[in-house]
């Protein structure tokens, strides 16, 4: 398949996924981000950096354009979407004010959005 039949929609959601993945990432280390603050712990700082990660991975997985690595991708992301929510059950990730919770509640929605996207593109996939 050439660049120029690479469908938009999947190289856009890529790119965005991968961004997200490196902000949770720089999240992590910087314990605030875009006015979103979290836990000092370094249990937060770990479980972020590997949350990122695994949407970093995934959006470059989508980039392969092969069917088993969009299901692997999915699989990251929705183990990104457990892990920020256990981040927040555990309180490592603080719902302490109404910006917090629509940060973490729009993220994770995102996350989801885009795994139900790659899911439905499956035919695009080799």
């Amino acid at each position: 398949m050439s660049i120029k039949e690479v469908p938009f929609g999947i190289v856009f959601v890529a790119v965005l996924m991968i961004l997200f993945g490196l902000a949770e990432v720089v999240t992590g280390f910087r314990r605030h981000f875009f006015g979103i603050s979290t836990s000092q712990s370094a249990i937060f700082l770990v479980a972020a950096a590997a949350i990122g990660a695994l949407y970093f991975a995934a959006g470059l997985l989508i980039l392969t354009l092969k069917r088993w690595a969009a299901r692997l991708a999915i699989v990251c992301v929705v183990a990104d979407i457990v892990g920020r929510l256990v981040l927040v059950m555990t309180g490592l990730y603080p719902t302490n004010s109404f910006k917090q919770i629509v940060a973490i509640g729009l993220g994770t929605v995102i996350a989801a959005v885009f795994a139900i996207y790659i899911g439905s593109k499956q035919k695009s996939f080799t």
